[in-house]
């Protein structure tokens, strides 16, 4: 069987699609092969590497990719996290089933030290919800 291959897009590659690839790989193993890009590149938020290593998952190695650099993959699923890219997200010439959902960005989180790694917490929960729900509906 072939290996679904999946694109998690984001406005700046940093944290939510991060977040959500990391999860992707974890549930979805070896049945997909999980990539994430942005309509921008901001490099891979130091906050999202540690809220994950919190919960057993290592993201550090990593990198912030710009879409363009996958127009040639034909994926099978799309899957945007923040309204921004699904309204910039460029045409793929492709029959990807795309989805979409509107994740808070801890990125912008204000407060204290404790309240914005909270924040963090929360849209990794929501994050690894919606992957574990998306890889039992359609990686199987």
């Amino acid at each position: 069987m072939e290996k679904k291959k999946i694109l998690v897009l984001c406005t700046g590659n940093s944290c939510r699609s991060q977040i959500a690839e990391g999860y992707l790989k974890h549930f979805a193993g070896e049945k997909a092969n999980v990539y994430s890009a942005g309509v921008e590149t901001h490099g891979v938020n130091p906050k999202a590497v540690a809220t994950m290593k919190e919960d057993g998952i290592d993201i550090s190695d990593h990198t912030s990719n710009n879409i363009d650099e996958y127009s040639e993959i034909d994926f099978d699923f799309v899957i945007t996290v923040c309204d921004n890219a699904k309204e910039r997200c460029p045409y793929f010439p492709t029959n990807a089933a795309k989805f979409h959902y509107n994740f808070p960005d801890p990125a912008k989180a204000t407060g204290t030290e404790e309240e914005i790694q909270e924040q963090f917490r929360n849209v990794r929960q929501q994050i690894k919800a919606y992957c574990y729900k998306f890889t039992n509906e359609h990686i199987s």
